[in-house]
């Protein structure tokens, strides 16, 4: 049980959670996510933790095979420009390794902001809070939880 799945159970959350077995040896553990549940990889999203501005975190939501725009989450922001976030500030803010971090029940709530591609899709697939184990849930739901906005973050 994460932190991300007990926020949702929480807040009676209508979700569903799919396990797999992780490949330590993944080069990608979204596309491997993708793959092992045998859903299109537009449907399944990886949590990028960013520093705004060299102070301000924020989190992008983002199709596993898709690249963060920097230009267009700090605009989303309102921020002059983003950086991905270092390894272990993002592991000391979330709470998550790498690889399991989850948009829902982080250390510290922080900005978020989902890839304007998962409003058109009934659910969308992200970490549950480990390898292996992912949430499945409606988009609008995900958007309510974390008090985040649907904003273009792929370069076009």
């Amino acid at each position: 049980m994460t932190p991300a799945i007990k926020a949702l159970q929480k807040a009676k959350i209508n979700f569903k959670t799919h396990e797999y077995s992780h490949d330590p040896a993944a080069e990608s553990y979204g596309l491997e996510a993708a793959e092992k549940m045998g859903v299109d990889a537009a449907r399944v999203f990886k949590t990028l933790v960013v520093m705004l501005d060299a102070k301000d975190y924020a989190v992008g939501v983002i199709p596993v095979s898709d690249m963060l725009s920097m230009k267009q989450i700090a605009k989303a922001a309102g921020a002059k420009k983003a950086a991905m976030a270092d390894k272990t500030d993002v592991e000391r803010i979330t709470g998550y390794v790498l690889g399991g971090v989850s948009p829902l029940g982080q250390k510290k709530r922080l900005k978020t902001f989902i890839h304007s591609s998962a409003q058109g899709l009934p659910t969308i697939f992200f970490s549950a809070g480990r390898r292996g184990l992912e949430i499945e849930m409606a988009p609008q739901d995900l958007k309510n939880q974390t008090s985040g906005q649907f904003a273009d973050l792929t370069s076009l």
